[in-house]
């Protein structure tokens, strides 16, 4: 997972769809979109695995994939913070580019403890998504 977020093994992305459509159904949807990456990381690493990933599964699922958030500041690097901190950390960081579709499918590559997650929901929820299906290639275990 390091590799793939970090060192950008881009390759990793295909594989994650594949093993993903193998054990989740097709979400009931009407778009996917992805968790937009904070633009200072994503120039570093030269990639965004949670993008890459929600094309891939998109492909897959015959869903059309949008840029439905933006960040609306920049966060603190969550890695290390506890559960309550996280929260706080990504509250009211992301906002609807545009009006959004009832159902979406929301995807990021890795599941800690939601905080990143629920905030994105939020955003998309708050701009007229009446359902957000999370979908993860990973699930942190503490």
């Amino acid at each position: 997972m390091r590799a793939w977020k970090e060192r950008g093994l881009r390759p990793v992305a295909i594989l994650a769809a594949e093993l993903v459509v193998a054990h989740v159904e097709r979400p009931a949807a009407d778009v996917i979109a992805y968790i937009p990456a904070d633009p200072v990381r994503q120039l570093g690493r030269g990639h965004h695995p949670a993008e890459r990933l929600a094309h891939e599964l998109g492909v897959r699922w015959e869903l059309d994939q949008a840029v439905l958030l933006r960040r609306t500041r920049a966060v603190p690097r969550q890695t290390g913070l506890p559960r309550a901190d996280r929260a706080r950390n990504v509250r009211n960081a992301f906002a609807a580019t545009s009006p959004v579709p009832g159902r979406v499918v929301l995807v990021d590559d890795v599941y800690t403890t939601g905080a990143t997650a629920d905030a994105a929901a939020r955003a998309l929820r708050s701009a007229g998504a009446e359902d957000v299906q999370v979908v993860t290639f990973a699930r942190a275990v503490r």
